[in-house]
């Protein structure tokens, strides 16, 4: 069955590329009615926008969404993540300005709240995309693709000059609450040198060590440390899972990330719909259900470190 939470929760805190304050509000919906943001703000034209992948614009280092009347919302990535790993198929999200809280860097406090306030069963069933035939997008020596599984997996690999990140990889299968146990509370990562960059261009102004780790050659900025040896590619992990969402309904498949990042894994599903013989959409039957993400997940999955 299709599902949303329980009851409205709500988040605040500030924007890591803008540095504006919101306060934003994950309410219940409808069975079939999907994702879909609210800009509580705007006074005149459509202020709902589609979490979709189709209303995807480029942004720099973060996912963004934006309507037909120019209405937009940045940084979705870590919000989709934590409602995909949670199982979450509808909901409403309203905002009061123009990008999602950082909180601290993770999914992990999106998901303390959606499990907190519990996840309600609805009477509509669930579709599943299956990926019938790899499709892959590439920009340089990055790629991303995604290829026939019975399940959804991803498998990420990075690869950084800095000597506090380097080469990670990891491969999980996103059944049984992998998501919540495994990677919801790993935190975003940069450079230091890309911190410099980023505010002389006027971004990551609401960005600090509390809410990304920062890493400089073989030294970790942020005080405490990483909370996993391969967070990073961890977080990597938690973006695909977030913009893989925007696919609008779960999928089964397996995803391949090599140094990819937002814009990769847009023009990966873009790639995807495109081509109608890659995949079938289908509705789940009992024994399929189990293989979703967020089937089973519970509050205590949540790692300590959150």
């Amino acid at each position: 069955m299709q599902t949303t939470i329980k009851s409205p929760v709500k988040f605040s805190g500030v924007g890591l590329h803008t540095g504006v304050h919101t306060s934003m509000t994950v309410h219940p919906a409808a069975g079939e009615y999907g994702i879909w943001f609210k800009r509580t703000d705007v006074a005149s034209g459509d202020a709902y926008i589609p979490a979709t992948w189709d209303a995807v614009r480029q942004g720099r280092l973060c996912t963004r969404i934006t309507n037909t009347s120019g209405v937009e919302v940045s940084t979705i990535e870590h919000i989709m993540a934590a409602l995909a790993g949670c199982g979450i198929h509808n909901a409403l999200i309203e905002i009061d300005g123009p990008e999602i809280p950082i909180l601290d860097g993770s999914s992990a406090e999106f998901v303390q709240g959606i499990l907190g306030r519990g996840i309600r069963e609805l009477d509509k069933p669930v579709r599943v995309i299956k990926v019938l035939k790899e499709v892959e997008v590439r920009h340089g020596t990055a790629y991303a693709k995604i290829s026939p599984s019975e399940s959804f997996e991803i498998e990420f690999q990075i690869d950084f000059e800095d000597a506090a990140i380097g080469q990670q990889k990891k491969h999980l299968n996103m059944a049984n609450g992998a998501f919540v146990s495994e990677l919801c509370n790993s935190r975003t990562f940069c450079r230091q040198s890309d911190v410099d960059e980023m505010r002389a261009s006027g971004l990551a102004l609401g960005g600090n060590l509390k809410n990304a780790i920062v890493v400089d050659g073989d030294e970790i900025l942020t005080p405490g440390g990483l909370r996993y040896s391969d967070e990073a590619v961890r977080h990597k992990m938690l973006d695909a899972l977030g913009d893989l969402a925007l696919a609008g309904t779960p999928m089964f498949g397996k995803y391949t990330g090599y140094r990819a990042g937002h814009t990769l894994t847009n023009k990966l599903l873009r790639e995807l719909f495109s081509r109608p013989d890659a995949f079938v959409m289908t509705i789940c039957d009992e024994q399929t259900a189990r293989r979703l993400p967020g089937v089973g997940v519970r509050r205590v999955d949540i790692p300590v470190a959150a």
